[in-house]
């Protein structure tokens, strides 16, 4: 059996310094998307999460740290509802 095709981000962190993940999945929430990225050399059992907004500009795409504490507890707290759910 073929492990699926990771894929890997590359963005930029508040220093200027290019930091690299592993797209988890992207959740849709409220209208906005999100994305669950992962450090690329570990599992996701064993690592923690970063969440970004997700944001579609044509082709390309960008990931944004979310700033807003509420936004970033609401988000949070639909993800750990979906994982009791499933």
């Amino acid at each position: 059996m073929k492990k699926e095709e990771e894929k890997i981000i590359e963005t930029v962190d508040e220093h200027g310094e290019t930091v690299r993940f592993k797209l988890f999945d992207i959740i849709d929430y409220d209208g906005k998307e999100y994305a669950l990225l992962l450090p690329p050399e570990q599992e996701p059992e064993e690592a923690e999460m970063v969440l970004m907004r997700l944001i579609t500009e044509g082709d390309e795409f960008l990931f944004e740290a979310i700033e807003d504490d509420e936004e970033f507890d609401k988000i949070s707290e639909y993800i750990e509802n979906m994982d009791v759910e499933d």
